[in-house]
């Protein structure tokens, strides 16, 4: 399973999860499988509010879960709408919230937890 996350700084699984899922300046890829790390830069992140594109932000990269701190309804729903789960970071790092997913730990997000907005909220 490819599991990724949202980060400002990409440093494995040592990586901090970020705050917000489109304005992050990378992700990082973790497959569980093979433990294979990838980065990948977020090809959307200069995007208006609310028109976040999250397949353009991940650049064609193939992942099958989401794990975030924070997210829009939008990226919610393009994300849930391409098969891609999304679940709530419950930890700092990439590493630490990998664990809480593998024990099934980590809640799956739902429309009552998104980002409202740029004011408040969200810690973006």
């Amino acid at each position: 399973m490819k599991v990724c996350f949202p980060v400002l700084s990409a440093k494995g699984l040592e990586s901090i999860v970020y705050g917000h899922f489109g304005s992050a300046k990378a992700f990082v890829v973790v497959d569980t499988e093979t433990k294979n790390i990838t980065t990948v830069k977020n090809k959307d992140e200069h995007h208006a509010h609310g028109v976040c594109s999250p397949l353009r932000a991940l650049d064609g990269n193939k992942v099958d879960v989401m794990v975030v701190e924070g997210i829009g309804a939008g990226a919610l729903i393009k994300l849930n709408d391409s098969g891609i789960r999304v679940y709530k970071a419950l930890a700092r790092s990439v590493k630490e919230n990998v664990e809480l997913l593998d024990n099934k730990q980590l809640p799956e997000f739902s429309m009552s937890h998104t980002c409202a907005g740029h004011k408040g909220g969200c810690k973006h």
